[in-house]
């Protein structure tokens, strides 16, 4: 007796069709899954067999065989528990078999019959729908986040005992549905807001061209003036998330197992805040059964490294390809994987080992020699990813005790909306979305400055001492900040502002 039931299994972010073939014959009793299968799927065997006999059903004491086809490819967690419970009872005849074939299943069984939840289930309901099943049955607790993938018929199973008597005919499943359109309107809300940050107006501002043309931008400051407290308000005034940005973030923390508590879709921009001992493992992802590292976890988001000098070396190297990609590429013997890693980086620098060089109201006990080797342990080619540097003084009281009503995040994000709005219309079709993604020919052809401007960017080469990396990075910061006033030129005054914003390169810092 041989049953086929259709499972699915991940290859990164995307799922792929796992065909669950069971053959039931005589024999001495055992009961043997092959196809690659990690320490998960091998102790399915003992949830299947004690699932069907709770569930009151029969276990057949003969020789079982399950293949997970296709063979070559590593299986791993327990989403397959129910496809393969299921391949038994079709093959023993103890459920139809007619339109088995219409059908995906995943879920995990506790040994009571029940569906428990498993990771990853929106990238498995988007490779069921491209797969053209008909019905995609899942745990319960799933079946939200599964249900925002329309055209797919969503099954949810408490236990089963339900989908046995559903493909017996005796009790149907209704299909589940929910409002993707309420999700996105009720997501629009924060609990940060920029309007509770006094003074710093000159930080804002840089923040707010960063967050225009999805700039990287490193804030140097002594410690308390505020660089933790405004990076973690950059994601408020990010534009508004699509719903192919809003279902790509998801499949992310779907698969890492970090999606929160009855949440289908992640509207939010996400905001990641890795401690600086964290491994390069973590922070781009990796390990014996890979998973997404920090940097894709704040796909679409923020990545904030906070005491940026403190990390590992290595650390920071790891981040070089990522940055410049947008992807993370990790290879193993069977196969290469590949996460999606577009975040806006956002790092914080104390200006010396004791943080209060740029400090006016307190004395520096740092040599030049010393300030030199703190910021030196920031390599040349990771400051070559981060377009904006900006100083952030020390708040004075009077602004602390300031009653003036500051801007907040929803002003400050309109306006961001229209200038990402200009530069996906400049660039439709060059599956590029923002100035930070401009190549040299593009910088060239796009950046253009008049005699005046040439003169003042050669002028600010020889007197501040510019490095050669900052030439395409001013460029492209002086080309958002046009977008933001919706200047088609670059003016000097856009020009003058984009230089002012690369601290790290002046002889200043080079002691």
């Amino acid at each position: 007796m041989l049953s086929k039931v259709k499972s699915c299994g991940l290859m990164g972010i995307d799922g792929y069709v796992i065909e669950v073939e069971t053959d039931i014959s005589s024999g001495i009793p055992a009961f043997e899954i092959v196809g690659l299968g990690d320490v998960a799927v091998k102790e399915s065997k003992e949830r299947v067999r004690a699932s069907i006999h709770n569930t009151g059903l029969d276990f057949p004491v003969r020789r079982i065989t399950v293949n997970l086809a296709p063979a070559n490819m590593k299986k791993e967690g327990s989403a397959l528990d129910l496809p393969i419970a299921l391949g038994i009872l079709a093959a023993t005849q103890q459920i139809s078999t007619e339109q088995l074939g219409k059908y995906m299943f995943v879920g995990e069984l506790s040994l009571d019959g029940e569906v428990k939840p498993v990771n990853g289930i929106l990238s498995m309901a988007v490779c069921a729908l491209q797969s053209e099943v008909e019905y995609f049955v899942l745990p319960e607790a799933n079946a939200d986040e599964a249900a925002v993938v329309k055209g797919l018929n969503v099954l949810p199973v408490r236990n089963m005992s339900e989908i046995v008597e559903h493909l017996n005919g005796k009790k149907q499943i209704e299909t589940h549905r929910i409002d993707i359109d309420g999700i996105f309107k009720n997501s629009i809300s924060h609990e940060l807001d920029f309007a509770d940050v006094k003074g710093q107006e000159n930080v804002k501002r840089a923040l707010e061209v960063a967050a225009s043309g999805a700039h990287n931008c490193l804030m140097i400051g002594s410690p308390g003036s505020g660089k933790t407290m405004l990076a973690k308000r950059l994601p408020t005034i990010l534009p508004t998330m699509t719903f192919e940005e809003a279902l790509e973030v998801t499949k992310i923390h779907s698969i890492a197992g970090l999606l929160p508590p009855k949440t289908s879709l992640i509207t939010s921009r996400p905001f990641r805040s890795p401690h600086h001992t964290v491994s390069n493992v973590s922070l781009v992802g990796g390990g014996r059964y890979p998973k997404p590292g920090e940097i894709s976890l704040a796909h679409y988001g923020v990545l904030f490294l906070d005491e940026l000098p403190e990390f590992a070396k290595d650390a920071l190297e790891v981040l070089r390809q990522p940055l410049e990609d947008g992807m993370v590429t990790i290879s193993r013997v069977n196969a290469s994987l590949s996460y999606p890693a577009k975040a806006t980086l956002i790092c914080a620098a104390n200006p010396c080992k004791c943080g209060n060089l740029l400090d006016p109201a307190r004395q520096c006990s740092c040599t030049p020699k010393q300030v030199q080797a703190y910021l030196g342990r920031l390599s040349g080619p990771l400051l070559d990813r981060i377009d904006i540097h900006i100083e952030v003084a020390s708040v004075k009281y009077k602004e602390l005790e300031s009653t003036k009503e500051e801007e907040n995040s929803a002003v400050i994000r309109e306006r961001v909306n229209k200038a990402r709005r200009i530069q996906l219309e400049r660039y439709k079709g060059m599956e590029i979305y923002s100035n930070s993604q401009l190549t040299p020919s593009m910088i060239n052809k796009y950046c253009r400055l008049d005699e005046k401007g040439r003169e003042l960017l050669k002028n600010s080469f020889e007197k501040l001492g510019l490095s050669a990396r900052a030439h395409s990075r001013i460029l492209k910061v002086a080309r958002t900040i046009a977008d933001m006033e919706e200047s088609e030129e670059i003016k000097t005054s856009h020009l003058a502002e984009a230089i002012q914003y690369r601290s790290l390169d002046r002889k200043f810092w080079c002691g």
